[in-house]
C-alpha cells in the first residue's frame, strides 16, 4: 500500500468521523426528547387511570339530611344566645352580649333538636325566642327580669323516618 492510499484512507476516515458526530449528537437529542415525552405521557396516563379507579373504589359520603331552621330573639335587653347549627354534626354556638333583635337561619341535621336558649344580663328586661322549622312556627318562649332564661326547641324526625330523599343542599322536604 502506498502512502497516498494510506493518507486517503485516513482522510476518508476522518471525514466520516466528523460527519457522523453531528448526526450522532442530533440523534441523541431527538432520542432523549422522545423518551422524555413518552415518560411524561405514561405518567399522565397513570395519574388519570389512578384517579378513575380510586374514585370508583371508595364510597362517597352521603349528604346529611337537614331541615331549614330559623331562630329569632327579640326584646329590650342584652342577652347571651346559645343555638344549634349544622357542621358535619349538629353543634352548639354561643353569642354573648348580643343586641336585639337577632335572627339566624341555619340547616340542622334531622334527628337532632334545633334549640335556642337565651339568658338576659343582670339588668334584666324582656326577651323572647322563637323557632321555625321549614318556615312553620314551632315554639315561642319569653324571659323576664335579671338573668331571666327562655328556651325554644323543636325535635326533628330521624333521617331514617323520612320518605323523601334530600335535595342537593341536604334539605329534606
Amino acid at each position: 500500500m502506498s502512502t497516498d492510499t494510506l493518507d486517503n484512507d485516513t482522510a476518508d476516515a476522518a471525514r466520516e468521523t466528523e460527519s457522523a458526530e453531528p448526526r450522532s449528537a442530533s440523534s441523541d437529542t431527538d432520542s432523549r426528547t422522545l423518551i422524555a415525552v413518552a415518560v411524561a405521557l405514561l405518567l399522565a396516563a397513570g395519574a388519570i387511570t389512578y384517579g378513575v379507579f380510586a374514585s370508583r373504589g371508595e364510597p362517597q359520603p352521603k349528604p346529611v339530611p337537614t331541615a331549614a331552621v330559623s331562630y329569632e330573639v327579640s326584646g329590650s335587653s342584652t342577652v347571651k344566645i346559645d343555638f344549634i347549627a349544622l357542621g358535619k354534626q349538629a353543634k352548639s354556638l354561643t353569642l354573648s352580649g348580643s343586641d336585639l333583635p337577632w335572627r339566624k337561619n341555619v340547616k340542622v341535621a334531622l334527628g337532632t333538636e334545633p334549640t335556642v336558649r337565651i339568658v338576659l344580663d343582670g339588668k334584666g328586661g324582656d326577651a323572647g325566642c322563637t323557632v321555625a322549622v321549614r318556615g312553620k312556627h314551632v315554639q315561642r318562649s319569653t324571659a323576664t327580669g335579671p338573668y331571666g332564661r327562655a328556651t325554644c326547641s323543636a325535635p326533628l324526625p330521624d333521617a331514617q323516618n323520612t320518605s323523601s330523599p334530600a335535595d342537593e343542599n341536604g334539605e329534606t322536604p
